[in-house]
């Protein structure tokens, strides 16, 4: 896909450049010195080596950590695809402020801060909860919901722009308090835009991209189907990803989307949630290939269209917890797992400083070994 001309400015401004190959070659170096026997910490020694290519240090400290949660509302929720009304969204959205939500409580449990955006909530949230500090409501609304998506456009090409713009404007904010972010979001409705952007940036069939969501019966999921299809066949004309955000996405997505670019830019290591932050984070990598060197996946989303995001992506999850709710509540637990991997990196002794010989494993070193 190509970029239109309109938003080379936004991806020249970040200028995401490629992993540090040679910081990784010395953590790689140093992982293989370590006390162990060679690739005996398995996965969490792939972590460390890749953070070390993101931030150009061998060593990595991750403890101060954020889930950026990107709120908005989506029109399609007219076509009752979804078992929660769209105020669950202003409400969720006011409780994301109070630790009351899953996120929330995980975020409190683990001292993780939420940053929480208002970016098209169709509501005004109350002023008591707006404010920049962490844990209060950013407004940056760009309108009050999007159209839905089965009539109309969700949003012009200029606010498709936009949203994504406050994500990655929003991120590279975050990025100068934070080691790590991570990406949730806040929409009622925003699974059947989803697996709409999914279907249009991958081919594959709403057949595969359509799940459930947060439950709803068997009459609202074959409409929910019936929707995505009727805006995949209009697909063939959309030339570049932000048109296919406009056509058939939400500002969530949009700007969940910009917050992976904010923070490859800014080369901190970001965190996928389930299927609406993998959707997202597929949309960034097809604005800017790079940002997905950056990224890490948490969990894997019991939504069927998730593993489609992942292979498109080319990430594996770490985890598996049968989890589907959102909002970022899939990051903190990886989170936790990333601390390890840079943990062992930084505490662990070589062999040389444990005064260890390691001569006996030579022979594994050089695959000679089942």
């Amino acid at each position: 896909m190509e970029i239109k001309k309109e938003t080379k400015d936004l991806i020249k401004k970040l200028d995401i450049k490629p992993l540090d190959e040679d910081a990784m070659r010395k953590a790689k170096d140093r992982q293989d010195a370590l006390a162990k026997p060679p690739g005996s910490l398995g996965r969490l020694e792939d972590i460390s080596v890749r953070l070390a290519g993101i931030t150009g240090n061998i060593k990595n400290n991750v403890e101060r950590q954020c889930v950026l949660i990107m709120c908005a509302d989506n029109g399609v929720t007219a076509e009752k695809v979804s078992s929660a009304p769209d105020s669950v969204t202003l409400s969720q959205t006011i409780n994301f402020t109070m630790n009351k939500t899953g996120v929330g409580a995980l975020a409190k449990t683990f001292g993780c801060d939420l940053i929480i955006t208002d970016v098209g909530i169709n509501k005004r949230v109350p002023e008591k909860f707006i404010g920049t500090e962490p844990g209060r409501i950013r407004d940056r609304k760009i309108a009050f919901g999007t159209g839905n998506i089965y009539t109309e456009d969700a949003m012009t090409y200029r606010q498709a722009v936009e949203s994504v713009t406050i994500g990655a404007e929003t991120a590279l904010d975050a990025a100068k308090e934070y080691d790590i972010l991570g990406v949730g979001e806040m929409g009622i409705g925003n699974t059947t835009t989803g697996a709409a952007v999914l279907s249009a940036l991958t081919g594959a069939s709403p057949k595969i991209t359509v799940g459930r969501g947060g439950g709803i019966t068997r009459g609202s999921f074959e409409h929910k189907l019936e929707v995505v299809e009727a805006v995949v066949r209009k697909e063939k004309s959309w030339d570049d990803p932000f048109t296919i955000l406009a056509k058939a996405g939400g500002f969530d997505i949009g700007a969940m989307a910009g917050a992976f670019l904010g923070a490859a830019s800014a080369r901190v290591p970001v965190v996928i949630d389930g299927f609406i932050s993998a959707v997202s984070a597929l949309l960034a990598c097809r604005i800017e290939p790079l940002a997905g060197e950056f990224m890490f996946a948490s969990h894997r989303s019991a939504e069927p269209g998730y593993d489609c995001a992942m292979k498109a992506i080319g990430l594996e999850p770490m985890f598996d917890l049968a989890m589907r709710l959102g909002e970022g509540s899939g990051c903190i637990p990886a989170f936790k797992i990333i601390e390890g991997a840079a943990g062992v990196m930084g505490n662990m002794a070589t062999f040389e400083e444990a005064e260890i010989n390691d001569d006996y494993l030579e022979e594994i070193r050089q695959g000679d070994c089942f």
